[in-house]
């Protein structure tokens, strides 16, 4: 369990670092690149991906 708790740590560790490196290499605040992320490329990324789904599913279907 404490490798667990561990590695959660090291996780949130990293991604905080991340966005922080993210937010001075574009000048921006660590939360608008936050709320970039959350808000914009995420559920594009999302959306992006079940229409992938649903593309492919409905191909198999037509190769069968």
């Amino acid at each position: 369990m404490q490798k667990l708790q561990h590695l959660v740590d090291w996780l949130y560790v990293y991604c905080t670092d991340f966005i922080i490196n993210l937010a001075n290499l574009f000048n921006l605040s660590y939360y608008e690149i936050n709320a970039l992320f959350f808000c914009l490329i995420y559920p594009l990324t999302s959306i992006g991906l079940l229409l992938t789904y649903w593309i492919q599913k409905r191909r198999l279907r037509q190769l069968r």
